[in-house]
């Protein structure tokens, strides 16, 4: 989230300056010895953290705690490393690494160190002893896979029996959807032609993967598995002394807020690296939690979000070059994986994922170049009971911070409306789903399209100094009805835009029960900057994001912790997720301050009418009624932990999620699609060209039968009756 850009360079060299001061007094040392990279890192970072974080943290007690609870779950998230004894080793410095941190030492971080390297060659032999054998599937046993639930092993017997079970389930899942693959291809070739490769759930049996007993089965699937561990461990030996200390200094800024992070030097390189290769890939953004590695974004106009199979918060597990055997990327780290995931336009790569209910899914992505016209904001018109209905999507809040001439997505968003308003539409829709935000500026000029100049969000900084952004524009790009639409991937300036349109009566904001819960404003400072000229022997020494700023609502309450609650809630498949800012650790809470002074809008909608009249029609629509079917099952998968490694067990709790997914996509088939049809000043922009006129339309292929959209309708034409 960008903040407005008031004496943003004033603002950065005073933080400088201040960084410069207190490494001084730092490392200034009586017998002028240069202190080590590592001691300079550590407390410059304290320096920074304590001095421009919106809410600085006492380095004490608490502080040591919270570094090593977090620290403990980065070193070894599944507890399948570490024993109890090892953990009570360490945890005889619960309470000390303040106090190293002050002297400019990391005992604690030496030691467990060197626990988890011991481990590590222990486990190596481990895992292969163990993988050396055939597993019996045919056994009535469990695997607990939320390991928060579970307990380090309390002696070695324990950890061989807790490794045992990973590597059977993870032998059991490869088995599993090898039996997909062959059911599949019985399916596809009943003359006992060559199947051509699926591009469903499943991989289609190839050359790489023949049709196999199901003790062959076994066999190649701990062969991969066995493949898959050697990499990983592989790539744990080449950790060195650099990352771990990275690590560690990037685990001590997590504890301040989940937005505060240090960047090696090589880190920063890749932060928000983009597997799209110069936007030429699949075209999603990646991040890496507890060993796996997670979608963190989809891009809007690239290959993934045009397949539509890939979604934030899901985990890689496999990659493979079309119809090659799958790679395992488990415990690899990001820069690694996307050397398998990128390629050229026009190759195909097919990722396993692992969705968020735990159920595996095969997903084929044919590589493009990222379409940018797709990117920015884009309209249609629905038809519906003869009325025209606008649709307005926004992927995200962009603009260009440099005036070097690029876009602007609140100038981008009055344009369409402009657009809109000449259609004759007599209701606008305004998608901000999956927007994760961007520009504050352009959050605020933009409500002020829909309303007239006021107060649109207040911004705070950590002395406790309010200012209040105005939109101060009198003018009203669109005055009629609006719905505003969002879900649990809607944060920051999505936030609050919508928040402003709520707090000012101006339209209906409606999804999931609430938006993401992400009121905070990071900056990024490169530390080498703040260091003294003595100490450039340790340069260079990375940088780092912290959280300077919180954002709050015009009627005083902010938008961190608990987002914007809808006004009218719909059903949502991505509802039984634990998601949002709530879900991190150790996110800063929800508060309030004063409101601003503020007008709501005349017209102002009436909601518990409209919320009625939503609720009847949602209970009584098919698609909607399996979706609450399937998220209840999502909620009972997830929440049920426990696996079972039974392998008919297994397959039937499979076939259980694959019966309810394919009625939610009978019933999907079933829905009267939405007539969307492009704008007339669209179709005059490209002059009678149909492959741009296609383009230009594609956005809405798959939301013709959006029942979500269907329902935002059914709201626009209430409130037009009323």
């Amino acid at each position: 989230m960008s903040s407005p850009r008031l004496k943003v360079g004033l603002y950065a060299f005073l933080v400088a300056a201040v960084f410069v001061l207190a490494s001084y007094r730092l490392f200034r040392r009586a017998d002028s010895a240069v202190p080590s990279k590592d001691q300079v890192l550590i407390g410059l970072m304290l320096s920074g953290l304590n001095s421009q974080h919106y809410q600085p943290e006492k380095i004490d007690d608490a502080f040591s705690k919270r570094v090593f609870d977090l620290y403990l779950k980065h070193l070894d998230n599944r507890k399948q490393f570490l024993l109890a004894s090892d953990v009570d080793q360490l945890r005889r410095y619960q309470t000390q690494i303040d106090d190293e941190v002050k002297r400019g030492t990391h005992e604690f971080l030496d030691l467990s160190t060197k626990l988890m390297t011991d481990r590590t060659k222990e486990m190596q032999a481990l895992y292969r002893e163990l993988l050396a054998k055939p597993f019996d599937f045919t056994v009535d046993e469990t695997l607990q896979t939320d390991f928060d639930k579970a307990a380090f092993p309390a002696d070695k017997a324990a950890q061989r029996e807790l490794w045992r079970k990973l590597l059977k389930y993870e032998t059991l899942s490869r088995v599993s959807e090898m039996m997909d693959a062959q059911e599949k291809a019985k399916e596809a070739k009943p003359t006992g032609a060559t199947a051509a490769p699926s591009a469903a759930n499943t991989e289609a049996p190839t050359a790489a993967e023949p049709v196999r007993t199901p003790a062959q089965m076994e066999a190649e699937a701990r062969k991969r598995v066995l493949k898959s561990y050697d990499e990983q461990f592989e790539d744990m030996a080449d950790i060195d002394a650099n990352e771990r200390i990275a690590e560690y200094a990037n685990t001590i800024a997590n504890t301040y807020d989940p937005h505060t992070e240090y960047f090696a030097p090589k880190a920063k390189e890749d932060f928000d690296y983009e597997m799209t290769g110069r936007f030429e890939g699949i075209g999603a953004t990646l991040r890496e939690k507890d060993g796996l590695i997670y979608v963190d974004e989809i891009i809007p106009g690239s290959a993934s979000a045009r397949q539509g199979d890939l979604k934030k918060g899901d985990a890689l597990l496999r990659v493979a070059q079309g119809a090659a055997e799958p790679v395992s990327i488990e415990g690899w780290r990001t820069a690694k994986a996307v050397t398998l995931i990128r390629g050229k336009k026009g190759s195909e790569v097919r990722l396993t994922v692992r969705k968020p209910d735990g159920s595996t899914k095969i997903i084929p992505i044919i590589r493009d170049v990222v379409v940018v016209d797709e990117k920015y904001a884009q309209s249609s018109v629905i038809t519906d009971k003869g009325q025209k209905i606008g649709y307005l999507r926004l992927p995200g809040f962009y603009a260009d911070f440099n005036d070097n001439g690029g876009r602007s997505s609140s100038d981008d968003v009055k344009k369409e409306l402009a657009k809109l308003n000449a259609e004759g539409v007599k209701g606008v829709i305004m998608d901000l789903r999956f927007n994760g935000g961007g520009s504050l500026g352009d959050a605020v000029s933009m409500a002020g399209l829909f309303m007239e100049s006021g107060p649109m969000v207040q911004v705070r900084d950590g002395q406790g100094r309010t200012q209040v952004l105005t939109d101060n524009d009198p003018r009203v790009q669109y005055s009629g009805p609006l719905v505003i639409l969002v879900n649990k991937y809607s944060a920051s300036a999505s936030e609050i835009l919508a928040a402003a349109i709520q707090d000012y009566k101006r339209g209906v904001i409606m999804g999931s029960t609430s938006t993401y819960g992400k009121g905070t404003v990071q900056r990024i400072f490169d530390l080498d900057e703040a260091l003294p000229a003595e100490l450039n022997s340790v340069k260079p020494i990375g940088s780092l994001k912290l959280t300077t700023q919180k954002f709050y609502r015009v009627n005083g309450g902010s938008t961190q912790f608990k987002g914007v609650v809808s006004d009218i809630v719909v059903p949502d498949l991505y509802s039984y997720l634990d998601q949002g800012e709530k879900e991190s650790d150790y996110p800063l809470k929800w508060d309030e301050i004063q409101p601003a002074r503020y007008r709501s809008w005349n017209e102002a909608p009436n909601l518990e009418k409209l919320r009625a009249n939503s609720k009847a029609r949602v209970a009584t629509n098919p698609s909607f009624k399996v979706m609450d079917d399937m998220v209840k099952s999502m909620r009972k998968r997830k929440d049920e932990s426990v696996v079972s490694l039974k392998l008919s067990a297994f397959r039937a709790e499979q076939q259980e999620s694959k019966l309810i997914s394919d009625r939610y996509e009978a019933a999907q088939k079933t829905t009267t699609a939405l007539a969307f049809s492009p704008l007339a000043a669209d179709i005059r922009a490209v002059g009678g060209d149909t492959v741009k006129v296609n383009r230009a339309a594609r956005f809405t292929k798959g939301l013709k039968k959006d029942i979500t959209i269907g329902e935002a309708v059914a709201v626009i034409q209430d409130e037009i009756k009323q």
